[in-house]
């Protein structure tokens, strides 16, 4: 099975990847997120992994935004413990430091933290985690650092020079498995759905009590701009329970009476294996 993430080798998305699907699974590295949706969705890879959430920085706009607009279905999440390093070429002391490459999520997720070790430091965005590492290596870079995994560090024959980075031990991040193909899930189960309301006193309200009154508890929401409607918005909602359940179907049912635009993204196992660690 072929799995697109995006990153180079040693991303977290790789991590997730593996701990998904275990060591038989193909990971594909992909430049961007938009290139990972675009190859599950033309069949040149089987799943993709994309991160959605973290625990610290919050959520990932642009994969919401993708999820809207290519015709997959959500069939699988991982939540994955994130313990960020900072890696340099071998010989450089932190003294020699004045720019800190990363992505800009690990970034934000290393922000106190760096204050305090290199308040002078540059921090420079990049497209992926492992990226900056393999940036570091190729350009022998003596004054640079990167936040990366310790596998990417290995891989590139880097040096750690601080371990666990990041600005708090609760550093989670959340994955979403992508396909062609919807499932059934067994319980537990989580659903993933995006749906918008007129503008109008109360839709919201109405919208989301189509759950409480029916005892379904809602794990996350978030609102995304509505393209061409300014001040209007797509609502995202993740619930426990699959459309499986006579209650969640109910639900539903009664969501479409109420939402000018409703899509189920996918009801899929929820992973219970939060306190699993990576590096």
């Amino acid at each position: 099975m072929r799995v697109a993430f995006q990153g180079e080798p040693g991303a977290y998305s790789e991590a997730a990847t593996e701990r998904f699907f275990g060591p038989t699974a193909e990971p594909v590295p992909c430049a961007s997120f938009d290139e990972v949706y675009e190859r599950v969705q033309s069949g040149n890879c089987d799943r993709g992994t994309v991160p959605i959430e973290n625990s610290l920085a919050g959520s990932i706009h642009r994969n919401y935004d993708l999820l809207l607009r290519h015709d997959l279905f959500i069939v699988g999440e991982v939540i994955l413990r994130v313990s960020h390093n900072l890696i340099a070429n071998p010989g450089v002391a932190l003294a020699d430091l004045e720019r800190v490459y990363s992505h800009p999520q690990a970034l934000d997720q290393c922000e106190q933290t760096l204050k305090a070790l290199l308040p002078a430091a540059q921090r420079i965005p990049t497209y992926d985690t492992a990226g900056s590492a393999k940036l570091l290596k190729e350009r022998d870079d003596r004054h640079a650092a990167a936040i990366a995994s310790r596998r990417a560090a290995e891989l590139h024959g880097l040096s750690i020079l601080r371990e666990n980075l990041e600005d708090d031990p609760q550093n989670y991040t959340r994955f979403l498995i992508l396909s062609r193909i919807a499932i059934q899930p067994a319980s537990p189960a989580k659903t993933s759905i995006v749906f918008s309301a007129r503008n109008v006193p109360g839709a919201l309200f109405k919208s989301l009590s189509v759950f409480a009154l029916r005892d379904i508890d809602l794990t996350k929401i978030e609102s995304r701009p509505l393209q061409g409607r300014p001040w209007e918005y797509f609502f995202y909602v993740d619930f426990l329970g699959s459309l499986q359940e006579e209650r969640c179907a109910n639900a539903i049912a009664n969501l479409k009476e109420i939402a000018t635009f409703l899509r189920v993204l996918g009801s899929y196992p929820r992973d219970l294996g939060a306190a699993g660690g990576a590096s």
